[in-house]
């Protein structure tokens, strides 16, 4: 945007001679560095949807797992998985996902 407004003043002579190149020269490089600026800014991480997501997430488990129970997930309820067992309350750390049920195992206290 910056960088048209500088070459409307140019065209409509406005300024003119050895400070219309200038002018010119310093907007597009502000142009391109802020371009250059968003562009890695917005790739900076991976994008964080979808189920895959939920994996390293400790979450509390709000039906006994021995071995299969449910937990809450950000106020959803999931099918989990735990081969060692947990109780209803317990916190575990969500290790995998096999379909839509979560791996999980026990948290240490």
């Amino acid at each position: 945007m910056t960088f048209w407004i500088a070459l409307l003043l140019v065209v409509f002579h406005v300024v003119g001679g050895g400070w219309a190149a200038l002018l010119l020269a310093a907007t597009g490089l502000f142009e391109l560095s802020q371009a250059v600026f968003w562009l890695r800014y917005s790739n900076r991480r991976a994008p964080t949807v979808g189920a895959e997501t939920l994996v390293g997430r400790v979450v509390e488990v709000s039906e006994e797992c021995r071995p299969y129970g449910n937990v809450r997930v950000q106020g959803e309820l999931w099918r989990a998985h735990c081969a060692e067992g947990a109780s209803a309350g317990e916190r575990v750390r969500i290790t995998a996902l096999d379909g839509l049920t979560l791996e999980v195992v026990r948290e240490p206290a």
